[in-house]
């Protein structure tokens, strides 16, 4: 019998179409996701866990059915079901069932997602650049990934797709797509709602209700969470938690539906984060070079000029930190959006506006140690967006679907940085300096900046599928791109000691210290880029139960804005990427349906692919950032997915990735700091690409067993275990030995009792069941020090649900 799962709706923003097959590798054509929402089975976890001989199918508005096997993009699905049974909210959390997602987060601001190894690179964000994969919410293109830090509420369905998706969804998706859709309001009444506590102080409270207020005509659904921890991490300095959180998350929809052919769907959602944090622990410690020469001025050396001060113990499991100045990750996001449905019979009309918000309030302590050195270092962003997208999909049994469609983004991002040194700096940074000119240079010495990177893109779309037979579909698709980026970058001295009573030749040297740490500068610039982006896939139908595909994307990635104090032969804007990407594809389900298992081989090169370089300013201790092009990358792989269900009481699953990631040409990247005594510049072509792990993987079980009845209701006991193992990489835009992140494997479990009807839902869990010490992230400094963030420890808890 088969099984309709509404899907997501296909892309929006950008897309509009169809990408309505999920599954483990598949997608949907153009025209059959494009209109009403589809809530879609995970084939992650759980594609083939249904029992018996059931196709798996998505519904769109047209009402016809289409099996998720069918369609040919690759993407994994993680359902509303799985979060619930796995108890993610959180991206970070969410990639651990993906082997080809990998996410950096040194803070909400600094997020970086990768999908194949491609997307950004582990350095730190810059406003001027924006990331190669594509986060939506609810049809909705997000500017900023920091705005998938917060927690994710009351969610139908999570979707990863894997390779450039550039064609319907558009913007900057040159790596692939993480599209999240909530649930939608119901004219019946619903309501679910838990509360769980843990350790660590960690406690988490969410609810949604849904309901018609007026009959067949308007509905209402308001979904809110509040999570809170004590922290995971311990400042001496102050003695105080850090690392703990408080979130609070709130959306409230309205689903207007005046005639069966018109639906208005209007999203409001706020959201709000407060943490201690970024308190970085220290990991390692060099004082000489890999050729064994001493590193001039290292940490030790500057350390032992303080005889108060201790080095650190060097031991980041501990979870200790030092910091003396005040830090911060404070957050705000809020946003609304309106998506309006219209049936034309022979077509369908799709029309989504938004307008977005996000407030970033951060404070870090800039050395890390209990010593008043940098004792500000922050970049505050007040981000602000438009989108707007129309599109039009064929409905009905047609020889060639379509979808055609335009999209418009606007998008301000306005940077306040800040800079500020204390008394130790001049001794630190400036030994061999008069300490009476680096005193009055650098203490209390404070520079601010600004930065307002603007961009304004408008796209034109289309993409059809044309069934040149029954067993074989040819997809094309091209959409063009008009892009204006402009930007300003001005940087400035407020705060100093007086120099009055310093000689003109004094003053001189005071400044040009000051000049050498934060230069007085200011510029703009702004640049017109016109772009096609398209793709070829031709998918073949070998027998009823399996189908190959095979096919080439080209797309690209908008310029960037080099919207920082720049070295001299620096430009200030940032060529965009250009993507070859080719994909082979095989999906198969076997054993009476019981069994599928997906697998797709893939080849991405990409062209000018944007970095954030970090560097040391030659015969000085300062280290600069600004962002560059690398001429060639390329990424190469395979990937395969299995899920079987044993019976209708046990199914297990698992996911595997091999990527092959390397610089293809770069011969003047940044020299690793290990090797800084032999330049400042490397050749990197051939190794391999930053932030990418070689194998991953992921595994996973689920079983219950009914125990009979309780008060009328039937009562049974269920057990989920997954199990997420990522191999060796590096962590630094250098591949420097000193940010090799070991390889690790994280194990969660879950075991509860419920009535089937869910009106009652108790379960204990374990997060990192295994206590697995494991990194991060790795950031090795000039001065031979490493510092680190660490991964969570062993959590658990216990969480009480209910569904009425």
């Amino acid at each position: 019998m088969n099984r309709a799962i509404s899907c997501v709706q296909r892309h929006f923003t950008l897309s509009g179409v169809a990408l309505a097959a999920l599954t483990l590798g598949g997608t949907a054509r153009a025209a059959d996701t494009n209109v009403q929402p589809a809530v879609v089975d995970d084939l992650a976890a759980d594609a083939a866990s249904d029992a018996g001989g059931e196709t798996i199918v998505v519904t769109a508005s047209r009402r016809r059915d289409e099996n998720v096997q069918d369609v040919p993009v690759a993407i994994s699905v993680i359902t509303a079901e799985t979060l619930e049974k796995r108890g993610d909210f959180t991206l970070g959390q969410i990639q651990q069932q993906v082997p080809s997602l990998q996410v950096f987060s040194f803070n909400p601001r600094n997020t970086n997602i990768n999908i194949r190894g491609l997307g950004s690179n582990v350095a730190l964000t810059n406003d001027g650049l924006e990331n190669g994969v594509g986060f939506y919410i609810d049809n909705v293109y997000y500017g900023r990934v920091g705005l998938s830090q917060f927690d994710l509420v009351d969610l139908q369905s999570i979707e990863v797709l894997r390779g450039p998706q550039g064609t319907l969804f558009g913007k900057n998706t040159t790596s692939g797509v993480v599209n999240i859709t909530s649930k939608k309001p119901t004219f019946d009444p619903e309501f679910s709602g838990e509360a769980t506590l843990g350790n660590y102080g960690f406690y988490q409270v969410r609810g949604s209700v849904s309901a018609g207020v007026l009959p067949d005509l308007l509905a209402v659904r308001i979904s809110g969470a509040v999570s809170e921890n004590d922290g995971f991490l311990f400042n001496k300095t102050t003695n105080t938690r850090a690392q703990n959180y408080r979130n609070e998350s709130v959306r409230g929809q309205l689903l207007f539906t005046p005639t069966p052919d018109f639906e208005l769907r209007i999203i409001g959602d706020y959201a709000k984060q407060t943490q201690d944090h970024v308190l970085s622990v220290f990991a390692d410690l060099h004082t000489t070079y890999a050729n064994g020469a001493t590193i001039p001025n290292n940490f030790a050396a500057r350390a032992a000029r303080f005889p108060g001060y201790t080095l650190p113990a060097f031991q980041p499991f501990d979870r200790i930190g030092e910091a003396d100045s005040h830090y911060q990750s404070n957050m705000e996001g809020y946003g609304v959006s309106g998506e309006a449905n219209l049936d034309l019979g022979g077509a369908a009309l799709t029309s989504i506006t938004a307008y977005r918000w996000w407030d970033w309030n951060p404070a870090n302590d800039g050395d890390s140690t209990s010593l008043p050195i940098t004792t500000k270092a922050q970049q505050a962003n007040r981000q602000r967006q438009f989108s707007q997208e129309v599109r039009l999909a064929s409905q009905g049994n047609r020889s060639v679907d379509y979808v055609i469609g335009a999209y418009y983004f606007w998008q301000t991002v306005k940077g306040y940085g800040a800079t500020r040194y204390g008394s130790a700096a001049a001794l630190w940074n400036l030994p061999a300096v008069n300490q009476t000119i680096a005193n009055a240079a650098l203490n209390g010495f404070e520079a601010n900046s600004t930065s307002t990177p603007e961009t304004k893109t408008f796209a034109l779309f289309g993409q059809t599928d044309w069934h040149l037979s029954d067993a074989l579909t040819l997809t094309t698709g091209l959409r063009w791109s008009h892009e204006k980026k402009s930007g300003a970058f001005s940087q400035f001295w407020v705060d100093g000691a007086n120099l009055s009573g310093f000689t003109p030749a004094q003053v001189t040297a005071i400044n040009a210290i000051r000049s050498q740490f934060n230069p007085v500068t200011s510029f703009a610039t702004k640049f017109t880029d016109n772009s096609l982006s398209g793709l070829v896939t031709l998918n073949w139908k070998v027998a009823p139960e399996a189908n190959v595909y095979a096919s080439y994307s080209r797309g690209n990635k908008s310029g960037g804005l080099n919207l920082t104090a720049l070295p001299a032969g620096i430009a200030p804007d940032v060529a965009p990427e250009k993507v070859d990407a080719f994909e082979l594809g095989f999906k198969s389900q076997f054993l009476d349906r019981r069994a599928t298992f997906n697998a797709a081989a893939f080849w991405t090169e990409i062209r000018d692919y944007q970095t954030a370089i970090t560097e040391q300013v030659p015969n000085t201790v300062n280290v600069r950032q600004y962002i560059a092009n690398i001429p060639k990358v390329r990424s190469r792989g395979i990937e395969g997915d299995l899920a079987f269900s044993a019976s209708d009481n046990f199914s297990v699953n698992a996911s595997a990735s091999y990527t092959d990631a390397k610089y293809v040409e770069y011969t003047n990247a940044p020299q690793a700091v290990e090797n800084l005594n032999l330049g400042g510049i490397q050749d990197l072509s051939g190794k391999p690409l930053s932030g990418v792990p070689k194998f991953s993987y992921s595994i996973g079980a689920d079983a219950k067993a009914p125990l009979g009845e309780l008060g009328g209701r039937e009562v049974g006991l269920y057990a989920h275990a997954d199990y997420a193992h990522r191999s060796s990489f590096n962590t630094s835009a250098t591949n420097s030995a000193w940010a090799q992140v070991p390889g690790f494997g994280i194990a969660n479990a879950r075991i509860g009792l419920k009535t089937d009807d869910g009106l009652w839902d108790l379960s204990v869990w374990a997060r990192n069941l295994t206590g697995e010490d494991y990194f991060l992230n790795l950031t090795a400094a000039n001065t031979g020090v490493v510092t680190a963030q660490v991964g969570d420890p062993r959590t658990f808890g216990v969480t009480l649900r209910t569904r009425l």
